[in-house]
């Protein structure tokens, strides 16, 4: 669009809202009778009013060059399929392409169609091309193959909800979505958004049913390998033509799903085992300090590793009546779920550990996967896993296991992991005080040598 030559040309900023501010050239004043053009865009997203003030710019550039032709750039209409069906359906009828209205046996609804179009002058009117548009079937709908689909989806449709997440949880979101496509292109090839049918669906299930349920002896990937791919798909689909507006179009990729048989169940560490080998003194020598204390804080916290990871300093409360920690989403990075928001007492060696760590772990923020990385391999080599079934996490389902056989109550234990109680909510699930007694109850002995051995003493 040549309309625009500066980034924010034609942008104006009032209160929280940016507004679309144009003042009407002199070359056709004589008939558009409005002196200044201005428009708010509903958004305070500087992204989001530059891509609005360019269609406001396209609309104005094209009705000026109908006016006069040679002082404006013609610029190819581009209406949104919702538009131009709401158009044909206030003029009586359906929308349909100009192919399809063609192809039939019978040319009565053409004709039909034709007698419905005001005569048109010299000099066509805007209405009169918006008629002809929607029911000849002649407008130029937006079209883009799944890759450039997906390059919008991105950039665009999910902008809102990226913005909350971190650069890290940016990245995992994002590989998980064009996997799903490059997948979709290696299959189908990159084909266009509307050329989509459910036999290219049903190409992708194939591709993962022969992976899930392998003829040979190779062994078989689970069904959430599948489910993703087709999930991702799915919704591309949806929210792209939902963007378009064409809410009612059917999904080829619906109701398609793997039952998972593969499930991997993650297993507790027993208590003793932490005791003996875990909490055994200097068990981390050679790791990471901030590793180290953060596997620390893990066990009496029962939080996600990635909480933990990306702490900000102000939600350590060492010097509150009772030490805790807030687990919260910032500006810029989301929990799991609205539930996860908590405050969890330190107790035990997690509240040695975070003495040793007041602002948090900066080396793992954000790059959770280096942690989980770090640890996995410090746990194998020193032979800290006790079946293949143990994983770091274990350290959540043991604190889980534990709080169970200590008779914690149910909600208490829900409001400590940042699960949803399903249960009706009645108070704020006790005080800090009340939660340190009960967890008091579940907490390892701490020995005086393992405080004075690495990672406590480094």
């Amino acid at each position: 669009m040549k309309a625009i030559r500066r980034p924010d040309q034609y942008l104006r900023l009032r209160g929280d809202i940016w507004r679309y501010v144009r003042r009407v050239p002199k070359a056709v004043s004589h008939i558009d009778d409005r002196t200044l053009i201005y428009r708010s865009l509903d958004t305070d997203s500087r992204k989001v009013a530059r891509q609005r003030r360019d269609i406001c710019a396209d609309a104005d550039e094209q009705r000026w060059h109908e006016i006069v032709p040679s002082r404006f750039q013609s610029i190819p209409r581009e209406v949104s399929y919702r538009d131009v069906s709401q158009h044909a359906s206030s003029l009586g009828f359906n929308y349909e392409p100009m192919d399809s209205l063609i192809s039939r046996d019978t040319v009565t609804d053409l004709l039909h169609r034709l007698q419905a179009i005001a005569p048109l002058q010299d000099a066509p009117q805007p209405k009169e091309a918006q008629d002809a548009e929607a029911l000849l079937g002649v407008a130029k709908t937006p079209s883009a193959t799944i890759m450039e689909a997906m390059d919008l989806y991105l950039s665009e449709i999910v902008a809102d909800e990226l913005a909350s997440k971190s650069p890290e949880q940016v990245k995992n979101f994002s590989k998980i979505k064009r996997r799903a496509v490059a997948n979709f292109v290696n299959i189908n090839g990159d084909i266009d958004m509307r050329d989509i049918t459910r036999e290219h669906a049903h190409a992708v299930r194939k591709f993962w049913h022969e992976r899930i349920h392998p003829k040979d002896d190779s062994k078989p990937m689970s069904g959430s390998s599948g489910n993703k791919d087709l999930g991702s798909l799915r919704k591309l689909y949806r929210r792209y033509f939902e963007h378009k507006g064409e809410e009612e179009r059917e999904n080829p990729f619906r109701n398609m799903r793997f039952k998972d048989k593969i499930l991997t169940k993650v297993m507790p560490f027993k208590d003793d085992w932490v005791r003996s080998r875990i909490l055994a003194p200097d068990v981390f020598e050679g790791l990471n300090r901030q590793g180290a204390l953060l596997c620390m804080a893990l066990i009496e916290t029962g939080c996600r590793p990635s909480e933990l990871a990306n702490i900000k300093p102000e939600n350590i409360r060492l010097d509150a009546e009772v030490p805790h920690i807030r687990i919260r989403p910032t500006k810029d990075r989301e929990l799991k779920s609205g539930a996860s928001v908590r405050d969890i007492p330190l107790v035990g060696v997690a509240l040695e550990a975070m003495r040793q760590s007041p602002n948090g772990f900066p080396h793992y923020r954000d790059r959770s996967y280096l942690l989980s990385a770090s640890l996995t391999k410090a746990f194998k080599a020193r032979g800290l896993f006790p079946t293949k079934q143990h994983r770091i996490y274990s350290f959540r389902h043991s604190f889980e296991s534990r709080m169970l056989e200590a008779g914690l109550d149910f909600g208490l234990r829900c409001t400590l992991m940042g699960h949803r109680n399903p249960r009706p909510e009645y108070g704020d699930g006790g005080s800090l005080a009340y939660r340190r007694d009960e967890l008091l109850k579940i907490a390892h002995p701490v020995s005086d040598e393992l405080l004075q051995s690495y990672p406590f003493k480094g």
